[in-house]
């Protein structure tokens, strides 16, 4: 009989939750992509801070380092879209990094103007992130792709005693060998680019050939080519793999409503309050049209 993956969900889903990140709450997981985004300027503690005041748990953002090894919290290898410096992150000394605005661009849904430019609004380390917010689980994207970075991430999440409540992500194949190697098997990471299209062939080539994922967490887009791809066999297959499957940016709650009911395990949006499970939506909303 081929093998399908199915055989072996048991033990891979116990495997899976054997890591804090996913064991400490159930799914469906809530991720508030790069805080709570849609309201306040991406990747930084007032957005942060707001996404928690919500209720959620689970913190998404990304990191970079500075010219003198700091972990920064910031999208862009560039400094234009979202502050009012210039050049790339790297090139920076954090002394640098620290002065510029990170509220500077940010106009909030609905609005016209940049209503936090000039409200001290920083880029964030990953360390006051941790230290600020120690509940909180954070699925931390690294973008950097060299220098390499994996042993700054280490130092800062092994100092602040955070290595149970982080999952590791990144796009890039390579990034992503190098973290597993330097963390080891005992930190949840999600799953490449390269290793989603390898889960894509072999979903669509019938789930024949043998087939084992190196992460736990299948963090896919929502449409590909404005095409709606994600289905209930491609919940279930991954499940059989032992992945969760997370859905990101999912802005609009009818199409979270519709992911939800296809099995996935975590919606990762910019308006956390959309959330159609959430029994604290209206005190959510609330936060956010205060």
């Amino acid at each position: 009989m081929p093998w399908n993956g199915n055989a072996q969900m048991g033990s891979n889903s116990l495997l899976r939750n054997s890591f804090p990140f996913f064991s400490s709450h159930p799914a469906p997981r809530l991720f508030a992509h790069r805080g709570a985004s849609g309201h306040r300027p991406e990747n930084t503690m007032e957005a942060f801070s707001l996404a928690l005041e919500m209720g959620v748990r689970y913190l998404e953002l990304d990191v970079h380092t500075s010219r003198d090894g700091h972990v920064v919290v910031i999208h862009d290898r560039t400094l234009e879209r979202t502050t009012n410096g210039r050049g790339a992150v790297g090139e920076h000394l954090l002394t640098e990094l620290k002065k510029l605005d990170a509220g500077y661009h940010f106009v909030p849904m609905g609005g016209r103007e940049p209503v936090f430019r000039g409200k001290g609004i920083r880029i964030p380390l990953l360390e006051e992130v941790l230290q600020e917010f120690p509940q909180a689980m954070l699925n931390i994207e690294v973008k950097q792709k060299k220098p390499p970075m994996e042993n700054h991430l280490w130092e800062v999440l092994y100092r602040n005693g955070a290595l149970d409540r982080v999952l590791l992500a990144s796009e890039d194949g390579e990034t992503l060998r190098r973290l597993r190697a330097r963390f080891g098997p005992g930190v949840a990471t999600g799953i490449s680019r390269e290793e989603g299209f390898r889960f894509m062939r072999w979903y669509l080539a019938g789930r024949k050939r043998p087939y084992k994922p190196e992460g736990q967490a299948l963090q896919v887009p929502e449409r590909i080519k404005g095409f709606d791809y994600i289905s209930k066999g491609f919940v279930e297959a991954a499940h059989g793999l032992g992945l969760e499957v997370h859905v990101w940016t999912v802005n609009e709650a009818f199409r979270m409503k519709r992911f939800l009911e296809l099995g996935v395990d975590g919606i990762i949006t910019d308006f956390p309050e959309r959330f159609p499970l959430w029994s604290s939506i209206s005190s959510a909303q609330k936060l956010v049209s205060n």
